[in-house]
């Protein structure tokens, strides 16, 4: 229980401490986050829409890939990457590998199959009539995927809060494509694991209740969203 308040107190001070690289590690964990959220949904949410809506051959076999995604080893991933980024290998001449860049890469393709599966589950369970009534007034593929996503909003809230929840604590992948180099591309998860591997064991709680802090207040923000976007349905256009 000491060690816990220790942790605790080490927290407070670090905070209200306004310490540089503190604050560096929060800023590059935020933005890891907000990429790879955002590049998931650029990509993802097409795909989903298309598994949810579409009928062509390949998209029972696509489905179970994608929900196989949800399951997605972090640590393959993020080997798989770095042996993909070496400089002799197909992506060593983008010099990716130990930069933030290659950090957001690797945590975009961790969030992806997130989106795509909760996406197309959000859209396939959907009313059959709602979709077939807008196929009967002429609705054309590009206006039934717009419809989809908006009358399955609140699952793609759910999918949102997954991707971003997944950004702000991945470390195995941030370690072995980023380096976990302190300064450039440490996020908070790796920053405390580091302080562990270091025997630092204190200041790795304090690091980590700082990002069980930080999971909370931004998922508490998207859940009052979600939250609003349930208790007020739209009327269909």
């Amino acid at each position: 229980m000491d060690f816990f308040l220790q942790g605790l107190r080490d927290a407070w001070d670090l905070v209200t401490g306004g310490d540089p690289a503190l604050w560096q590690i929060t800023w590059v964990t935020l933005k890891v986050a907000g990429f790879s959220t955002l590049a998931g949904l650029v990509l993802g949410l097409p795909a989903g829409v298309a598994l949810g809506l579409g009928r062509f051959p390949g998209r029972r076999a696509a489905l179970v890939v994608a929900n196989a995604g949800l399951g997605l080893p972090p640590v393959v991933v993020g080997l798989v990457l770095a042996l993909l980024m070496f400089p002799q290998a197909p992506l060593g001449r983008f010099h990716l590998l130990f930069t933030l860049r290659g950090v957001y890469i690797a945590q975009t393709v961790l969030v992806l199959p997130i989106i795509i599966a909760l996406t197309a589950a959000a859209v396939r369970s959907l009313p059959v009539g709602l979709l077939d009534q807008a196929r009967a007034f002429g609705a054309g593929r590009a206006r039934l995927s717009i419809l989809a996503l908006r009358e399955a909003r609140v699952g793609i809230l759910v999918a949102t809060i997954a991707a971003v929840g997944s950004g702000l604590s991945e470390v195995g992948a941030v370690v072995l494509v980023g380096g976990n180099i302190e300064g450039v591309d440490q996020t908070l998860a790796s920053a405390a694991l580091a302080r562990v591997d270091a025997g630092q064991f204190a200041p790795g709680l304090a690091i980590g209740i700082i990002l069980l802090a930080l999971i909370l207040l931004i998922t508490a923000v998207l859940t009052w969203i979600q939250q609003g976007e349930a208790g007020h349905p739209r009327a269909p256009s």
